[in-house]
């Protein structure tokens, strides 16, 4: 299988469906490039002066199906989440407990995520914008 190396990282090329050639990014790379896309929209969102325009225009659904399909839920609310990442924790090898670094002022990161809150009379749903985009970007690529 052929393969080829785009921005340093490995990828492969195959036909599919036909004719058609592409390639695949590496799972880590799409988490990459989805995370800013996300980044680009919301910080296109808090600058919209219209902001249900820019949703519009971003194809967000103003309506999803709800749980079975029964009833329509509507979206009421987009609401923006800011976290910052102090340091890092993870297993500790042969011990329960985890290995705790707390970052220098120089790596700590602001983290921004949008959610689009949609609801029913007997149901709220609450859709990640990274989830919106991953569906959206396929749905553009087909």
């Amino acid at each position: 299988m052929p393969h080829d190396i785009v921005n340093g990282h490995i990828g492969h090329n195959h036909h599919h469906d036909g004719d058609h050639l592409h390639s695949h990014m590496l799972p880590e790379d799409e988490a990459a490039d989805l995370q800013v896309l996300a980044t680009q929209f919301i910080d296109g969102f808090v600058k919209a002066a219209d902001k249900s325009s820019y949703l519009k225009l971003a194809g967000v659904p103003f309506e999803r199906p709800g749980v079975g399909g029964d009833k329509a839920l509507k979206l009421v609310d987009v609401e923006l989440t800011t976290d910052w990442q102090v340091g890092t924790a993870s297993p500790s090898f042969g011990s329960r407990e985890l290995s705790y670094l707390p970052f220098p002022a120089e790596m700590v990161r602001e983290r921004t995520n949008m959610g689009l809150v949609y609801v029913s009379i007997d149901e709220k749903s609450v859709w990640d914008i990274r989830e919106f985009l991953s569906a959206r970007k396929k749905e553009i690529e087909g």
